[in-house]
């Protein structure tokens, strides 16, 4: 028998990688650790937390984080709930953790953004609101100016 050449091995790890991406989209409320998306997809922690990384340009907790902040977003949007409803809502067990990747994120912090939030989208389609509203990843956000 054969071993898979380079190019099948790698068709296969994306199609993998690509699974991880869908769970963590799904189940972002849920606890979901590296090891634990690991093991749903038959490969080491490392081996996926690397090919993550190579494939989408951050870390599956990073993705994880991403995707909560945004449901994030538009839960603070709505304004009916507190800034510690809405972190436990979208799957955060920490308060600061939270707070902390949602102002690396979006530039402001969850109290400011859902202050700021309602005024800025009034008037704007829900499906528009979205689109511009989606954060930045990998710390992108403009640095707060002091006024």
């Amino acid at each position: 028998m054969t071993s898979r050449s380079t190019p099948e091995q790698r068709l296969d790890d994306l199609a993998r990688l690509r699974r991880v991406r869908d769970r963590i989209d799904r189940e972002y409320t849920q606890p979901l650790d590296v090891e634990a998306l690991a093991r749903g997809v038959n490969m080491s922690a490392g081996h996926l937390s690397r090919q993550f990384r190579l494939a989408y340009g951050e870390s599956p907790y990073a993705y994880l984080m991403t995707r909560r902040i945004e449901r994030a977003m538009a839960l603070l949007r709505r304004g009916d709930l507190s800034v510690t409803d809405v972190c436990f809502e979208v799957g955060c067990s920490s308060l600061g953790t939270f707070s902390t990747r949602f102002t690396e994120l979006v530039g402001v912090s969850p109290s400011g953004y859902r202050r700021d939030a309602a005024r800025a989208t009034k008037g704007i389609p829900s499906c528009v609101v979205k689109q511009v509203t989606r954060p930045v990843r990998n710390r992108e956000a403009a640095p707060a100016r002091h006024r």
